[in-house]
């Protein structure tokens, strides 16, 4: 990783670097022959984002090689082993982890990002500039998580595509009661289907705790990520495009207002115990849960809400000048 130091943001006068805004001329930065575009994550970024499909594949390839998870039979209805023939405790969704941290998963994201919001002295003190963006960023990434899994004017984004791809409720819980299975095609949510004890059957189902893991744990990780390579002193630019159309390189820089703060001690320390336990469930839900296809497409929606939060505005100064960019 390069050791380059590059020129600091200006200082404004409570003491904190003044926030990066559109109009800040391209000379207060360093800029780049490097081809790299403002809307591709850095070296270290890459390194962080890739970590995710490398745990779905690790996962899917042990659901092959395990004796275990090979002889227990799989129910695509449920897309899980039935609990009788559960292969490990956290392949059973009613497994402690996935009852009270993963189908709350967005209650303990917050509750990280609350804390590292509060704690962490890289936000400026009361109600600054950074602050508020961090808030419009969470609120922009929450937007996305209830479009996907809980509303979207109507049923959610992940509800609609399952019925768009073919997929019906269809009424299992008695002979009798599959008679009237074509009245339950218009239960249009999955909730709605397994209330009236059906089978949300035949779409493509996008892994809904593969997309909240990754969404959860990636806002925490981007987020803190400044705050902990300023106290390292670690040096990974973001390119961005200024209102001028120049290309110029930001980097977090050691700040001497902040020599003694502890970032790890307020505030960090709790989002990555929260991204770290989302990750070990991901990993969980790759080998137990799901298939390929549908664990792929959990990641693809995940990354698209957090490309078009925290990369896009990197090369749309307008947004950014709202959304801003964390430690920056």
């Amino acid at each position: 990783m390069s050791q380059r130091r590059k020129p600091t943001v200006p200082s404004a006068a409570n003491g904190q670097p003044a926030p990066l805004t559109a109009g800040m001329p391209a000379s207060s930065m360093r800029a780049s022959s490097n081809a790299r575009s403002p809307f591709f994550p850095t070296r270290l970024e890459a390194l962080l984002i890739s970590i995710y499909p490398a745990t779905l594949v690790l996962g899917s390839i042990f659901s092959i090689v395990s004796p275990a998870s090979r002889s227990a039979p799989y129910s695509a209805a449920s897309q899980s082993h039935p609990p009788e023939f559960a292969p490990s405790y956290f392949a059973q969704k009613k497994n402690v982890f996935n009852v009270y941290f993963v189908k709350v998963g967005w209650f303990w994201t917050t509750l990280a990002f609350s804390m590292f919001l509060i704690f962490n002295p890289g936000h400026g003190a009361g109600l600054s500039t950074r602050r508020i963006q961090a808030v419009l960023r969470y609120a922009s990434v929450t937007l996305w998580w209830m479009a996907i899994t809980q509303w979207f004017f109507g049923p959610p984004l992940i509800d609609r595509g399952f019925r768009l791809t073919g997929g019906q409720c269809e009424l299992m819980r008695d002979a009798d009661a599959r008679a009237g299975m074509s009245d339950t095609r218009e239960f249009f949510t999955a909730a709605a289907c397994k209330a009236v004890g059906g089978a949300w059957k035949g779409g493509h189902d996008i892994s809904g705790h593969v997309f909240l893991l990754i969404l959860g744990s990636g806002l925490l990780w981007l987020e803190v990520l400044p705050a902990l390579t300023r106290s390292e002193e670690l040096r990974d630019g973001r390119r961005i495009m200024l209102k001028d159309g120049k290309v110029a390189n930001v980097s977090v820089e050691k700040d001497p207002h902040l020599e003694n703060e502890k970032p790890t001690k307020k505030g960090v320390k709790t989002a990555l115990t929260v991204a770290a336990l989302m990750w070990w469930m991901l990993l969980m839900t790759a080998a137990y849960f799901h298939t390929w296809l549908e664990k792929f497409t959990g990641l693809l929606v995940a990354f698209s809400g957090l490309w078009t939060v925290y990369f896009l505005p990197r090369g749309v100064p307008q947004l950014r000048a709202v959304l801003g960019m964390p430690g920056v």
